[in-house]
C-alpha cells in the first residue's frame, strides 16, 4: 500500500441490536419497544467511519468472525473507502455483537459481547507496520485486550489518542502515557481517578489527577456541555469548550456520539494539523451534535 494514511484505528468491530423505547427499563422490567434494527458499530470502527465521511484517508486493523456478520461487515467498510487490509475474519470465532437500548430522550445503555475482538493483539501491530509507518494519527480504544493496544501505542510515532472506554478500574499507567491524547468521558475520567465527577470543577480537578499520573493531553467530555481539556505543560490551565446548543426535541439517539467526536477529532488533527487543541474539539463537538439527531450509530454520523 502505497497511498498516505491520515487516520488508523487500531480497535473493535461489533455488530449492533438496537432496540428504542420510551425509556430505559429498570432492572427486571419488561418494556413493550417501538422499533428494532441492527446496524454497524463496534468504538473501533465508529471511529473510523466517523473520519472518513469527514474525507480523511482511513485504515481500520480489526478482527471479526468467519460468519456473515463479518462478511456484511467488510463489505460495509468498503462502501466507506476504509482501507481493510489488515481487517480479518477469523474461522471459528463469531463476529462482536453489542445489545443496545435507546430511551426517547436518547439516552442509552449497552451491553457488548467482543467474539472475535478478543484476538487483537500485538502480532497485528507487526503485521501492519506499513500502516504505523504512514499513518498521521492514530485511535485506540480498550474494547479489545490491552496488550495490542499497548503495542500499538509503543510502535505509533505520530499523534495517537487512547479513548479509554468502556471504563476501566486501575489501568496500567503505561496506557496513558504513551498516547498524545487520552479523550474519556465523565464516567471513565472518574473511573480512571476512582471519584466520580459531579461538576466542571470535580473535571478539572480529575484532569490534573491524569496528567500527575502521566497523561500528556487530556479531553474529559461532558455531554450537552462540551469538553473540558488541559496538557501537561500547563495541568492547572483548563478550558471549557462549550459544544453547539441541540434542542431536545430535536435528540433522536446519543449512541455513538463519543465516537463521532473522537473520529472528527483525529480527522482535524490529521487534516488540520496548525489549529489548537480547542479548535480541534470545537470542530469535534460540531460533528457530534450533528450525530444525536438521527438514530442509530454509524448511520448517524455526517459527511463533510
Amino acid at each position: 500500500m502505497n497511498e498516505s494514511v491520515d487516520v488508523l484505528v487500531f480497535g473493535s468491530a461489533i455488530i449492533d441490536f438496537v432496540c428504542y423505547a420510551p425509556r430505559l427499563p429498570n432492572a427486571g422490567e419488561t418494556l413493550h419497544g417501538t422499533k428494532f434494527q441492527t446496524g454497524f458499530g463496534g468504538k473501533g470502527a465508529n471511529q473510523c467511519v466517523a473520519a472518513a465521511r469527514l474525507g480523511s484517508k482511513t485504515a481500520l486493523i480489526a478482527k471479526l468472525g468467519d460468519d456473515s456478520f463479518g462478511h456484511n461487515y467488510i463489505r460495509q467498510l468498503e462502501v466507506e473507502k476504509i482501507n481493510v487490509k489488515y481487517v480479518q475474519q477469523l474461522p471459528g470465532h463469531t463476529t462482536g455483537v453489542a445489545q443496545i437500548a435507546v430511551a426517547q430522550n436518547g439516552e442509552n445503555n449497552i451491553i457488548i459481547v467482543v467474539g472475535a475482538n478478543n484476538m487483537l493483539g500485538p502480532q497485528d501491530v507487526d503485521n501492519a507496520c506499513e500502516l504505523f509507518e504512514k499513518a498521521k494519527v492514530l485511535i485506540c480504544q480498550l474494547e479489545t485486550p490491552i496488550d495490542g493496544t499497548l503495542e500499538a501505542l509503543r510502535r505509533f510515532k505520530g499523534i495517537s489518542i487512547l479513548n479509554a472506554a468502556p471504563a476501566m478500574e486501575n489501568i496500567p499507567l503505561e496506557l496513558i502515557q504513551r498516547c498524545t491524547i487520552l479523550c474519556v468521558n465523565i464516567v471513565e475520567a472518574g473511573c480512571l481517578v476512582g471519584e466520580p465527577i459531579i461538576n466542571i470543577s470535580d473535571a478539572f480537578n480529575t484532569m490534573a489527577r491524569l496528567i500527575e499520573m502521566g497523561a500528556n493531553t487530556v479531553i474529559v467530555t461532558l455531554g450537552k456541555i462540551g469538553a473540558v481539556c488541559s496538557s501537561k505543560d500547563a495541568p492547572y490551565d483548563c478550558k471549557l469548550v462549550s459544544a453547539p446548543n441541540v434542542e431536545e426535541e430535536l435528540v433522536k439517539d446519543t449512541t455513538g456520539a463519543g465516537d463521532a467526536f473522537i473520529g472528527a477529532l483525529a480527522n482535524s488533527y490529521a487534516r488540520f494539523p496548525d489549529r489548537q487543541l480547542v479548535d480541534h474539539i470545537a470542530a469535534a463537538h460540531v460533528v457530534a451534535a450533528q450525530s444525536v439527531q438521527h438514530h442509530g450509530t454509524q448511520s448517524s454520523f455526517p459527511y463533510a
